[in-house]
């Protein structure tokens, strides 16, 4: 046999072996496509649902059978949202108490955060973590009781900037987790520098370290905010006249023993998911940063 057809005897498998792997790379890709679609579709859906039916009449809402999408268009819910039922007041409530709590949260978890990262003794800086840990997976319900009853005593139980504070000492233990682990990244060689041109440790902090960190405090605002504004359980506790109610407990009074509203309960998820869409769309690339980057570093 020539060594021309050693070559080609050769040649073949190689061939066949580089198809193989072609052909793999392209059904992982695809599976991973039809998944993404059935990921997509899944989260869009109730999405989709809950803005049609808030563009949906009374009568369309009930009919047999399913509409997919609205016959005769109408913004009637929206209309009674606004002009009945005082949407306004309570959306103004929530934003009012998410801004001024997550702004708080942030102020103190910055330098707690920075005070955590800068720890040179391990024991206590891990036991000072794991301390916030465990306030995280103490569930809510199970100081309800004791809070209404402090409050209650000192007559603030309704009262929004009562509410504002407690969100504000909620947020603190995750903001200063996530904090520390952005200070962690900047190195301690930078703030040395900075003093040894003149500046004291404060000026550092402020005028070198927090401008450099400042994609991180963005994503723990945004992720504070979003909590907050989402909290149901201590706001229909706490917060007992209308006036002084937040999008949560608005939302879940239009559930009741008679039924459910589902027009205008839609309607108001509709109108809720603005600002969270309107900070995450904002914020995105900084939030992206907090989960790949803001993990604690020893």
């Amino acid at each position: 046999m020539s060594k021309v057809s050693y070559l080609k005897l050769d040649a073949e498998p190689k061939r066949d072996n580089g198809a193989a792997a072609r052909y793999k790379k392209a059904a992982f890709k695809g599976t991973r496509i039809i998944l993404l679609t059935f990921f997509l579709a899944g989260a869009l859906l109730p999405l989709y649902w809950v803005i049609v039916t808030s563009l949906k009449g009374g009568r369309e809402i009930y009919t047999f059978p399913i509409r997919y999408w609205p016959q005769f268009l109408t913004f009637e819910n929206y209309s009674y949202l606004f002009k009945i039922s005082n949407f306004q007041v309570y959306f103004r409530n929530s934003v009012l108490v998410s801004f001024f709590a997550s702004t708080g949260a942030l102020l103190i978890s910055m330098l707690s955060g920075y005070a955590l990262s800068r720890f040179r003794a391990k024991r206590i800086r891990m036991a000072f973590l794991l301390a916030m840990y465990f306030t995280q997976i103490i569930p809510a319900y199970m100081i309800m009781t004791p809070l209404y009853t402090f409050l209650a005593r000192l007559g603030l139980s309704d009262n929004l900037l009562s509410l504002t504070v407690i969100y504000t000492g909620m947020m603190i233990a995750f903001s200063s987790i996530m904090g520390s682990g952005f200070f962690a990244l900047i190195p301690v060689s930078m703030e040395e520098a900075a003093q040894i041109d003149g500046c004291n440790r404060i000026q550092a902090l402020f005028q070198i370290i927090i401008p450099l960190v400042l994609p991180g405090l963005a994503a723990i605002f945004s992720f504070s905010f979003v909590n907050i504004w989402n909290e149901l359980f201590l706001a229909v506790m706490l917060m007992s006249s209308d006036q002084n109610m937040t999008v949560p407990v608005a939302l879940n009074s239009f559930i009741s023993k008679a039924g459910v509203s589902w027009g205008v309960l839609s309607a108001g998820i509709v109108v809720s998911l603005l600002p969270t869409l309107v900070v995450f769309a904002v914020a995105q690339k900084y939030i992206v940063i907090g989960l790949t980057e803001g993990a604690v570093k020893e």
